[in-house]
């Protein structure tokens, strides 16, 4: 880490960055495991110090007029201290991608082709509010042999840099080479089109943050980026689906966090069963204090249930509310709730609730989202819940990475050849 004295450039970073992931590629898996061990211990040992630069975040956040979404993502306390902390030693229970055969073969003329996962070399993450990402981003760039740079927003400014601090500290502590991870932050736009523009430097940047920041690097970006997007996911109720069940899943997928990137933005649901279940889960959600925002033909059943309602409009679909708003809308059928989906989705996560076979595979072949889910809650897009310990970011593209951005994630792979004297003719 730089002295309190030091002034460096992202140039600087970059570069530092460069020549720790040359060291850290060559690293062992004992040691990276140890340097996460004492990255989570760091974090409870120095809980304090981490929460007090939380709370001067939070009150900077509420004078700022801070939306009650960003400050649910921005707040610590000791209960999500202690789950980051576990998030990291979750990370160090899985497998070490480095160094994996893919595939091996041997050719006719004897050569042995080997596959190999190896580091990317250097990741750069840019993320709003949410500090969490400071650690998971660390943990698993440390497992996967990767150096970081980290670029959080303004409103975590001080969280992000003492959580940054005693994660480097602990790593170097525990023998990995000195700026394997490493923050830069107080600057504006300029500073991110200079971070996204170290083509020499770093290998890839994972933006995870709203359509602003995905805006502001594809304008200027040199660096490849892979894009963790916003989330307008959707819960389909078809008419044959267990109605009990549907309520629970949409419940869940709206109220369990609804500041999350994985929580439901709309419920569709099929004609068939609009009367018998939009009524119940207006009464369920009336006591989450849900607003929901109806089309012409749910708004009749849903209202007078107890919770708010006014009419949707063309840009509810399109929204991400990131809030106790949930839109509702009637469909003829399951195709229907597909075209929905495919028009207005951002293909995060998306949920049907079905027993009927037909409806459920014309939803799993027809949603071409990075997380389709079958009775289940939307909220399960999460590398964690996927078992893969922590992650960067959601990612909706198609090319290299879709859905939990973890470990396997952040490398490539090389072709091994070995041979005994081998030339081409």
């Amino acid at each position: 880490m730089a002295t309190p004295t030091e002034v460096r450039t992202v140039t600087d970073v970059a570069r530092q960055a460069r020549a720790a992931g040359r060291r850290l590629a060559a690293v062992d898996t004992r040691t990276k495991d140890a340097a996460l061990h004492a990255i989570a211990d760091a974090l409870q040992a120095r809980a304090p110090e981490i929460l007090e630069a939380n709370r001067r975040d939070l009150d900077n956040g509420r004078e700022s007029g801070l939306s009650s979404a960003l400050m649910d993502r921005l707040a610590l306390d000791d209960a999500r201290l202690a789950k980051i902390a576990d998030a990291v030693r979750d990370v160090i229970a899985l497998r070490d991608p480095v160094g994996e055969t893919i595939e091996g073969y041997r050719l006719p003329n004897g050569l042995d082709v080997a596959r190999q996962r190896i580091p990317l070399g250097v990741v750069a993450v840019v993320y709003e509010a949410r500090p969490n990402v400071t650690i998971d981003a660390a943990a698993l760039a440390i497992k996967s042999g990767n150096a970081i740079v980290l670029r959080g927003s303004s409103s975590a400014l001080h969280s992000n840099a003492v959580l940054a601090q005693v994660a480097a500290e602990a790593a170097e502590s525990a023998g990995l080479p000195e700026h394997s991870i490493q923050i830069v932050g107080g600057g504006g736009r300029e500073e991110l089109a200079e971070l996204a523009t170290q083509d020499r430097y770093i290998d890839l940047i994972v933006p995870r943050g709203g359509e602003g920041l995905k805006a502001a690097l594809k304008g200027v970006a040199t660096v490849p980026v892979i894009f963790a997007a916003a989330g307008v996911g959707h819960v389909y109720v078809d008419a044959s689906a267990d109605l009990d069940q549907a309520v629970e899943i949409a419940q869940n997928s709206k109220v369990q966090r609804p500041s999350a990137c994985n929580a439901a933005e709309t419920l569709l649901v099929h004609r068939d069963a609009a009367a018998a279940f939009l009524p119940r889960i207006a009464r369920r959600l009336a006591d989450d204090q849900v607003e929901l925002r109806a089309d012409e033909a749910a708004r009749p059943l849903v209202e007078g249930q107890g919770t708010p309602v006014v009419a949707a409009t063309e840009q509810d679909w399109d929204t991400e509310h990131l809030a106790l708003i949930l839109g509702v809308r009637v469909v003829d059928d399951v195709h229907a709730a597909i075209d929905h989906i495919e028009t207005h989705g951002s293909g995060h996560s998306d949920a049907i609730v079905a027993r009927d076979a037909g409806a459920i595979r014309a939803f799993e072949r027809g949603v071409g989202s990075a997380a389709v889910y079958v009775n289940a809650s939307t909220r399960f897009t999460d590398g964690g819940e996927f078992g893969m310990g922590a992650e960067i970011g959601i990612s909706t593209q198609k090319l290299h990475a879709r859905g939990p951005i973890g470990l396997r994630e952040l490398t490539t792979y090389r072709y091994l050849v070995r041979g005994d004297g081998h030339v081409r003719s």
